[in-house]
């Protein structure tokens, strides 16, 4: 046993960044599944394939490996939204694939409503800021014609994640509604399509005229 572990640190020491990334898919998991207040240490190092103290030497304590968790994911999504569409007939369609390619993701912020309900959120500051340059581009894209300008930034935010976010989150009420799971391909070709077609609302009214027209 103590060989296997003295084998398991000298692995690690020779590639950090490999075995923290394995720490933190593994705490994905574990946090997604079970919360912060409900998940174990050992159960991550476990998942990770490395030692309990490797662990510690690498992310201190729990909370600070769920504060790492949080901002990997979010710097990792901030990416790839800045690459989005931003046409709200491509856009909603693109975020809800990324919802469904990122599950633990969205159990994760269900486990942190439930969790942190009426305290301050973890790293604020840092999401507020990613918050920010989200406004910025719903800003843009207003200026640019591809959204209505009479839509209040804030409100047409949270819609647009609530659409995309809703059936990940919710997946019980997809298969009592629809009678598919949400991981179904045909699901989410018919919500994808879907919300192309509901989008075009969003566009600033002489887009809508024009589409009608053709």
């Amino acid at each position: 046993m103590r060989q296997k572990a003295k084998k398991t640190r000298a692995a690690a020491g020779r590639s950090p960044d490999r075995s923290r990334g394995r720490i933190l898919d593994a705490a994905l998991k574990e946090f997604s599944a079970r919360g912060f207040s409900g998940a174990r240490v050992d159960v991550i190092a476990r998942r990770a394939t490395i030692n309990k103290r490797m662990l510690y030497h690498y992310f201190g304590n729990k909370g600070s490996l769920f504060r790492e968790v949080l901002r990997r994911k979010i710097t990792e999504r901030r990416a790839l939204m800045e690459g989005a569409p931003g046409d709200p007939a491509e856009n909603l369609p693109f975020r809800f694939a990324l919802m469904c390619r990122d599950m633990d993701w969205v159990r994760l912020l269900g486990w942190e409503a439930v969790q942190n309900a009426g305290s301050r959120i973890l790293e604020e500051k840092f999401r507020r800021e990613g918050v920010a340059r989200a406004r910025e581009r719903v800003c843009r894209e207003q200026a640019q014609g591809l959204v209505g300008s009479e839509f209040d930034r804030s409100h047409l935010m949270l819609a647009k994640l609530s659409l995309a976010m809703f059936p990940a989150a919710f997946p019980q009420l997809v298969r009592l509604i629809t009678g598919k799971p949400v991981r179904d391909p045909a699901f989410q070709r018919d919500y994808a399509k879907f919300l192309g077609q509901f989008a075009v609302a969003l566009r600033p009214a002489q887009r809508r005229v024009k589409r009608a027209l053709k």
